[in-house]
């Protein structure tokens, strides 16, 4: 009798599903960015809810060492007291995609900064991919027209391109994205503006997008006085969000304001939970961190869209010698230098054109367009080489040919560069000027 029961008890206890076994645990520790824990039973990445005398935070598994779970607060830390209870918090993983984001400001969390409601869907993709196989992306064949006279003639960039916008604070970055975007023809135009000004949000989505736009852009918003952890998720998320459309086959334009603060977010992290500094205080994640997130642009296979990204770098002190700005050189497909010199001319778009240039462009353009950006690059780095000299006196004119030449050029192309913020000069146009230009030059 006793083992009939024991058997049907057993038989019963199989059939009850087993919930995973996650345990909470408390604070011992709390110092600038980080809480530490012990008791924990989470992965590194998973989220938790810890108890404070004002409530609850919100809180990421970021590392662990030993015993010890390190926890990076998503918000303010206020309220925290030792022993402070830890608890796993249950909740969909991924963040929300479909239509419904057209026309949204959402957080790195993917939750509506707008006031307009909850994301109208079901759909949720994880913050990583896994990356497509190089060998079946499709190449860079066709140029994308971006509205900007001196980037499409002389620094065009291609459908599905990686580019890098290259300035110092206040040389008007964020004001050729907002050119780029309302030249670029794209299915979708995701934004994700992360660790800049809380006021450029607002700027950027009722200033410089346009009723039409706003409706087929998604803007992704992280600023400066949110944690490094959301920073670092809000360029993710946009990556995230671009991919999803991509998938869906469309042609999506990615704006990334900026991978610096990306880098920077992630070095807060890093040396918050113990990893060395290496180059000018940036630990190895970072370098590995970055071309993670750029490859996953780009064009897809044979049934994806393609994602065009432009990520703008702060060159700290204009030095394109940083750290970051030399990474990000070298894994994307082309950079555009932007120059304070020029800006503080009140030259704009402010590109350095010479500094600049688009990796893919000979694969994309034929040779007679080439050969003319060719020959308005070698006559206005001729008058820039010999500057110093013409604007003080000292060269005489008919001592050479081609100086005289980039003298007599130099308003003409200066003239030519320039734009109007509010212009939107189409691929045709800006060829069709660069050849009147190039052909005035080779007579």
């Amino acid at each position: 009798m006793a083992q009939t029961l024991a058997n049907k008890i057993a038989s019963l206890v199989t059939q009850v599903p087993k919930a995973p076994a996650v345990a909470s645990g408390k604070l011992v520790r709390g110092i600038g960015l980080t809480l530490e824990a012990i008791g924990c039973s989470m992965p590194v990445g998973s989220q938790c809810l810890v108890q404070t005398i004002d409530g609850e935070i919100e809180a990421e598994v970021v590392g662990f060492a030993d015993d010890i779970t390190y926890l990076m607060p998503t918000e303010n830390v206020k309220g925290i007291v030792p022993g402070s209870r830890v608890h796993p918090l249950q909740k969909e993983s991924g963040i929300p995609v479909g239509n419904a984001l057209l026309g949204r400001v959402i957080d790195a969390n993917g939750d509506p900064l707008d006031g307009l409601g909850k994301i109208a869907t079901n759909k949720r993709v994880p913050l990583t991919t896994q990356p497509i196989n190089p060998l079946l992306r499709e190449p860079i064949e066709e140029p994308l027209d971006v509205g900007v006279r001196a980037i499409n003639s002389m620094i065009t960039v291609g459908n599905g391109q990686r580019m890098g916008l290259f300035a110092g604070s206040g040389v008007g970055k964020s004001v050729l994205l907002g050119m780029m975007t309302r030249g670029t023809n794209a299915d979708i135009v995701v934004v994700g503006l992360v660790g800049e000004r809380g006021r450029e949000v607002k700027e950027f989505i009722q200033d410089i997008l346009t009723p039409e736009e706003r409706a087929k852009a998604v803007v992704i918003a992280a600023p400066a006085d949110t944690s490094p952890l959301m920073r670092l998720k809000g360029c993710e998320t946009a990556v995230a969000v671009a991919e999803y459309f991509r998938d869906q086959g469309k042609n999506v334009l990615l704006l990334v304001d900026s991978l610096t603060r990306y880098a920077m977010a992630q070095r807060e992290i890093a040396l918050a939970v113990g990893e060395p500094p290496a180059t000018k205080g940036y630990p190895p994640s970072v370098f590995a961190r970055l071309p993670a997130l750029v490859e996953r642009a780009g064009r897809g296979n044979k049934m994806q869209g393609s994602i065009t990204a432009f990520y703008t770098v702060l060159t700290e002190g204009d030095d394109l010698q940083d750290p970051i700005a030399d990474a990000a050189r070298a894994i994307l497909d082309g950079h555009i230098v932007l120059s304070r010199k020029l800006a503080d001319t009140g030259h704009y778009p402010a590109i350095d054109v010479e500094a600049s240039i688009s990796r893919v462009m000979p694969n994309i353009v034929d040779e007679t367009h080439m050969q003319q950006s060719r020959v308005i690059r070698q006559v206005h780095a001729t008058y820039k080489q010999n500057e110093d000299l013409i604007s003080i006196g000292a060269y005489t004119r008919g001592t050479d040919p081609k100086i005289d030449l980039s003298i007599a050029a130099h308003d003409a192309i200066k003239a030519f560069y320039q734009q109007g913020m509010k212009q939107v000069i189409p691929f045709a146009d800006s060829h069709q000027a660069m050849a009147a230009l190039a052909g005035g030059l080779q007579q």
